[in-house]
C-alpha cells in the first residue's frame, strides 16, 4: 500500500506503519475503486509475461554484439522493458543492498526516520514529510546503532555506483539499437541524475483491494530494478496487466518517458505497478536515471522524417516535477502533455531547428 496523507493533520501514514499496528484489514483510505483493483483472486490464472532476458556479457563478443542489439531493439519496441543477466554487478553488491534494506525496514518507524537523517544529513534538508517528528539529539548516536547507518549508507552507495555504470552501458546499447551513435548525448548522460528508491511492500491482509504502487511510467531514461521476489506488473500493448517473472540475479530494465521522446515514439515507456501479497513483504531497489533536471529532451533529429513526423514537444525532468506537484498523477501522465499532432506544423522545419540544439549536447 502506498503512503497515504492524513489531510486532517498534514502528516503521512506509511503502509509499513500500518503493518506495524497489526491491522487485520485494509483501511478504507487505501481501498481502490472496483475497476482499479488487482485481480489477486485470479492470480493463478494471471499471465506471467516472459520478458526478454538479455545476456550483456555477449556485448564483448564482436560477432554476437549485433544479436544483443537486435534483442534490445525488439524488447524496447514491443514492451519497453527487459531483464538483463551477466550485467557486471557482483552478487555481493546486490545481496548487500537488499540485506541492509531488510534491516532498515525491520527498524520501527521512528528509528527509520532517525537513521535516514544520519545517513543523509549532509545530502538533503528535511522537508514537511518529517516535520511532525521530534528528534532528540541524544538519540542520533544510538538509534539503530550509529555504526549501522554508516554500513547502510556504504552498501547502498556501493550499489548506486555500480548501477550508474550499468546505466551508461545500457544507454549505449539502447541508443545504438535506435541507429544512433553509442556516445550520443554522452555528456548529458554523465551529468544526469540518479535517484535510488528503496521500497518495502508489506504483506497485506487483503491484497485484492489495494496496490503497492499505482500505475505509472517513470519520466527518466532508464530504471534498473533489483528485487527479492515477484510483484511487478506491466501493461502490455493490449492494455492488459502482465506479471513480471522473478529471476534471481537478473535485473529488470524499464524504459522511461525521456527515451520515448528521444526515440520520437519508436520506443514506448512502460506503464507498471506493484501488487501486494498476503504472505510476505517484497523489497525492491529502483535506480532511476534521467538527464539533468533542466535539460530539455527532444526527439533526435535523425529519427524525424516523413514516415516518422515530429511527435513530441520538448520537456525536462524539472518540468515533470512541476507537473506532478500541480496534478494528480493517477489522472494523467506528463508525457501525454508532450505529444503533438504530427499533422500540424512543418515537421522538417522543426526538426532542422532542433538539430543545432541537440548536436551541441551529443558530443562528449
Amino acid at each position: 500500500m502506498a503512503a497515504k496523507r492524513d489531510t486532517s493533520s498534514g502528516s503521512f501514514t506509511s503502509a509499513m506503519a500500518l503493518s506495524e499496528m497489526g491491522l487485520n484489514g485494509v483501511p478504507e483510505c487505501y481501498i481502490l475503486p472496483q475497476p482499479q483493483r488487482p485481480a489477486i483472486n485470479q492470480r493463478p490464472h494471471c499471465p506471467t509475461i516472459a520478458l526478454p532476458v538479455i545476456d550483456l556479457s555477449l556485448l564483448e563478443n564482436p560477432s554476437l554484439r549485433p544479436k544483443v542489439i537486435e534483442q534490445v531493439l525488439e524488447a524496447c519496441k514491443e514492451l519497453g522493458v527487459f531483464q538483463v543477466i551477466n550485467h557486471g554487478i557482483q552478487i555481493s553488491f546486490t545481496d548487500d543492498a537488499l540485506d541492509v534494506a531488510e534491516e532498515f525496514f525491520n527498524c520501527q518507524m521512528r528509528k527509520r526516520c532517525v537513521l535516514l537523517l544520519l545517513m543523509f544529513e549532509n545530502l538533503f534538508s528535511i522537508g514537511e514529510t518529517l516535520s511532525n517528528i521530534t528528534l532528540i539529539q541524544s538519540q542520533l548516536g544510538s538509534t539503530c546503532g550509529h555504526q549501522n547507518h554508516q554500513v547502510t549508507r556504504r552498501k547502498w552507495g556501493n550499489y548506486a555506483k555500480v548501477a550508474h555504470i550499468l546505466h551508461k552501458k545500457l544507454m549505449e546499447v539502447v541508443l545504438e539499437s535506435l541507429g544512433l551513435r553509442p556516445d550520443y548525448l554522452q555528456k548529458d548522460i554523465e551529468e544526469g541524475s540518479q535517484v535510488m528508491a528503496v521500497n518495502c511492500y508489506p504483506a497485506c491482509p487483503e491484497p485484492n483491494l489495494a496496490l503497492g504502487l499505482p500505475p505509472h511510467s517513470d519520466y527518466g531514461s532508464l530504471t534498473i530494478i533489483l528485487q527479492n521476489q515477484q510483484g511487478l506488473e506491466i501493461k502490455d500493448s493490449n492494455g492488459e496487466w502482465q506479471s513480471v517473472s522473478f529471476i534471481k540475479e537478473a535485473l529488470v530494465v524499464q524504459l522511461g518517458d525521456q527515451l520515448e521522446v528521444l526515440s520520437n515514439g519508436r520506443y514506448k515507456s512502460v506503464i507498471h505497478r506493484a501488487i501486494l501479497n498476503s504472505e510476505k513483504r517484497r523489497l525492491s531497489i529502483a535506480s532511476l536515471h534521467s538527464l539533468a533536471i533542466d535539460r530539455k529532451v527532444i526527439p533526435a533529429p535523425e529519427l524525424v522524417d516523413e514516415q516518422h513526423p515530429l511527435s513530441y514537444k520538448e520537456g525536462s525532468f524539472g518540468d515533470f516535477l512541476h507537473f506532478i506537484q500541480d496534478n494528480d498523477i493517477l489522472e494523467g501522465r506528463y508525457i501525454d502533455t508532450l505529444k503533438k499532432n504530427p499533422q500540424t506544423g512543418s515537421t522538417k522545419e522543426t526538426a532542422d531547428q532542433m538539430h543545432e540544439n541537440v548536436i551541441s549536447h551529443s558530443s562528449g
